[in-house]
């Protein structure tokens, strides 16, 4: 795979990133591709390890070692290294449906499965898919091919996320007809509106799905399937502004017992779109916003307006506290700063993790090390310091007379391991509160799964996670014909998994409906 010795003979090199002082300046995509024959040089580097861990997707201490999508990763990078850009399509569509999206948002655990980490740095994997993709579009490989024979079978995907993109991508390739229902104006779901614009720029989105049109898939937007009036009412604080700016006007209901009716199966595909809030005194003051809506209104109103429309919460001159350390929460800081705040936080209950692997975390185990993120890279050129501030949490929100924030009163935690059960506890260090100045809040503590309505709506029974309940490694539910995938089924996740799951829920559905199947 590759050359035999290109791992000894040439080094780690990936794309450059405009510096994050002149990336600040747009919503833009930042990292600036290698040429073909630089890229082929990285492929190189793939060596012949014998057992390729970065295509293993294994569960190793509750986290994926290597892809999920089991993506046949030497192979590709052989095809690359020796100029074979078709073959290399060919073997990466095989395990993929969107590497255009997963070359740009995954974070990589292949990479960090690769065996050339025990003794230097991996392979550009990612990279690698990038170019594959990018060549495919380029050159045509990727234009539509829509099945040559129907089967008569009718499928509903309710949610355009990756799961259910990747699911009706899935079916309409096996010859069914395949609609897909989006209650936002847009399809991608996570991906269009959850991840900002300079990590996916959203033409790559729409590119993508004109060639699922062209093959053959039916979209519909606005269509909020089971929803009752007021579950189309964005749940906010009643004197916020956030709610005109959610408010869809051609959103539509749709009944789950049409859709029953009218379809031979249905999949459910929502994504775990119910965010955890935080129990503190204060917390319904202005200016306190979750995450997801607060990233959602800067991406619509750039899409609509180049935010001309005024329609989302600006941070520009404001001290903005975003509360969550992980992918999200660095996205609110990344934000943030391209809006012009005046200062951000960001605020994490764990523990500062080490810089270099600890014994206890050896590979190929997903490195549980300190990852400086593009939003942090960038809050430390224009203000000088990481924003980050480890074991801490917020026990309330000040108000001024007006309603507003203006500060968190904070306090330290410790985290002490209980001698009976081993499990790690955290307390709060007596004496330590202090305070933070804010006039924005960011809430980004992750979600607590699917939407109840929906659930409610179709009947389907949900397990202790308030996620839908299946059979362990099967997608249907306990309603007949209706079937379950992606973050609704496991709760938030990667997006490899999202797809891997939409793959797999496809098989089953189309076993249901064929009796055997050939995905």
């Amino acid at each position: 795979m590759g050359k035999k010795t290109g791992f000894l003979e040439y080094d780690r090199e990936t794309s450059l990133e405009i510096s994050p002082k002149e990336r600040i300046k747009n919503f833009n995509e930042f990292h600036v591709p290698l040429s073909r024959e630089k890229q082929r040089t990285q492929a190189a580097r793939c060596m012949e390890c014998g057992v390729p861990f970065c295509q293993s997707g294994m569960m190793i201490g509750g986290m994926a070692s290597g892809c999920p999508l089991n993506n046949l990763i030497p192979e590709w990078n052989d095809c690359v290294y020796n100029g074979n850009w078709e073959e290399a399509f060919e073997r990466l569509k095989k395990t993929n449906n969107f590497p255009e999206f997963t070359s740009r948002v995954c974070p990589s655990p292949c990479e960090a499965a690769c065996t050339c980490n025990l003794n230097g740095e991996p392979v550009s994997n990612k990279e690698n898919e990038r170019s594959i993709i990018e060549s495919a579009y380029a050159t045509g490989l990727a234009a539509p091919k829509a099945p040559s024979v129907r089967t008569g079978k009718k499928i509903a995907v309710i949610g355009s996320g990756p799961s259910g993109l990747a699911a009706a991508d899935q079916l309409n390739k096996r010859g069914h007809s395949v609609t897909v229902y989006e209650k936002s104006d847009r399809i991608g779901g996570l991906l269009m509106y959850g991840i900002p614009n300079m990590k996916l720029e959203k033409q790559i989105i729409d590119r993508k799905v004109e060639v699922m049109k062209a093959e053959g898939v039916t979209f519909v937007t606005n269509a909020n399937v089971g929803a009752t009036k007021a579950a189309m009412t964005p749940m906010v604080a009643k004197d916020d502004v956030m709610g005109e700016y959610l408010t869809n006007a051609d959103e539509k209901s749709v009944k789950a017992d049409s859709l029953l009716k009218e379809y031979d199966s249905v999949i459910l595909a929502c994504g775990a779109s119910n965010p955890r809030d935080i129990k503190a005194k204060g917390r319904d003051a202005k200016g306190i916003y979750f995450a997801v809506d607060f990233l959602k209104t800067t991406t619509k109103s750039l899409l609509n307006s180049e935010f001309k429309d005024k329609k989302f919460v600006n941070a520009k001159g404001k001290n903005v506290l975003v509360i969550g350390g992980g992918d999200t929460g660095n996205d609110c800081v990344g934000t943030s700063i391209r809006q012009g705040c005046k200062s951000v936080v960001q605020l994490e209950m764990m523990p500062k993790p080490p810089v270099c692997r600890a014994e206890s975390n050896p590979w190929p185990d997903w490195p549980k090390i300190l990852k400086t993120d593009y939003g942090q890279e960038e809050a430390i050129a224009v203000f000088g310091n990481d924003p980050r501030i480890y074991e801490t949490t917020v026990k309330e929100f000040v108000k001024d007379k007006d309603g507003n924030v203006t500060k968190a009163k904070c306090v330290k935690l410790e985290w002490k391991k209980d001698a009976k059960t081993g499990r790690m506890n955290m307390s709060e260090i007596a004496g330590s509160e202090y305070e933070i100045p804010c006039d924005i809040v960011l809430i980004a503590a992750g979600f607590l799964g699917s939407q109840e309505y929906v659930s409610k709506a179709f009947g389907v029974e949900l397990n202790e996670r308030t996620n839908v309940k299946t059979e362990a490694g099967h997608y249907a539910t306990n309603v007949p014909k209706v079937f379950t995938a992606g973050d609704m089924h496991r709760g938030q996740s990667l997006v490899v998994w999202a797809i891997r799951e939409g793959r797999e829920v496809a098989r089953e559905v189309d076993t249901v409906l064929m009796g055997y199947s050939n995905l």
